[in-house]
C-alpha cells in the first residue's frame, strides 16, 4: 500500500446544498425556507430558548419553586458525634473545625450551629452562634462550657440600615 492508494471511503464527501440556482437545484423559489417569516430571511437565528416572544421558560423558572427568602440564614451544623476528634478540654471553634478537616477555609466564615446527636465523653469549650438545648445538656454535664457568637443584626425599621428616631414628630 502506497500514500497514493489513500483515499475516503464512499460516501463521506458530500457537495454542498446549492440552493436558489434554478430547477434543477429542486430549491427553486424560495430555496427551501419556506413563505416569508422570521426563518425566510437573512441572518435569522434564533435561540433555543426563544419562545416567540412569550416569557422563556429559563425566565419562569425561579417563580415555580415558590418563594426564596434572600435574607435567609445558612448554618453549617455540625452534631456531637462530630467533635470526637477533639481531645479533652480543647476549644471548638470555627478555626479548629478547619483544622481537624471538618469545615472548609471558605466557609469558616459562616455561622456555626452544634445540635445534641451522639454521645459526648470528655469536656470541651465549644465557641458558635447556636447550641441546642440537648447538645448545651450534654456538653455541660460533660464538664465543658458554651460560649455564644452574637451576630451583628440592623434594627428593623422602614430604611434599615439607619437607626431608628428615638421620637417621632418632635423638633430638635
Amino acid at each position: 500500500m502506497r500514500l497514493s492508494d489513500l483515499h475516503s471511503p464512499k460516501g463521506v464527501r458530500k457537495d454542498r446544498r446549492r440552493v436558489g440556482r434554478g430547477h434543477g437545484s429542486g430549491h427553486v423559489k424560495t430555496s427551501g425556507r419556506g413563505q416569508k417569516g422570521q426563518k425566510a430571511r437573512t441572518g435569522a437565528v434564533i435561540p433555543a430558548y426563544f419562545e416567540g416572544g412569550q416569557n422563556r421558560f429559563s425566565q419562569r423558572m425561579p417563580y415555580l419553586a415558590g418563594f426564596k427568602n434572600p435574607f435567609r440564614k445558612e448554618y453549617f451544623i455540625f452534631n456531637l458525634r462530630d467533635l470526637k476528634g477533639f481531645a479533652a478540654d480543647e476549644e471548638v471553634t470555627r478555626e479548629t473545625l478547619v483544622a481537624h478537616g471538618l469545615l472548609r477555609a471558605d466557609d469558616a466564615k459562616g455561622l456555626l450551629k452544634i445540635l445534641g446527636e451522639g454521645k459526648l465523653d470528655r469536656p470541651l469549650k465549644v465557641t458558635a452562634h447556636k447550641v441546642s438545648d440537648s447538645a448545651r445538656a450534654q456538653i455541660e454535664a460533660a464538664g465543658g462550657s458554651i460560649t455564644l457568637i452574637h451576630a451583628p443584626t440592623t434594627p428593623k425599621t422602614k430604611r434599615s440600615g439607619r437607626p431608628a428616631p428615638t421620637t417621632y414628630g418632635a423638633r430638635v
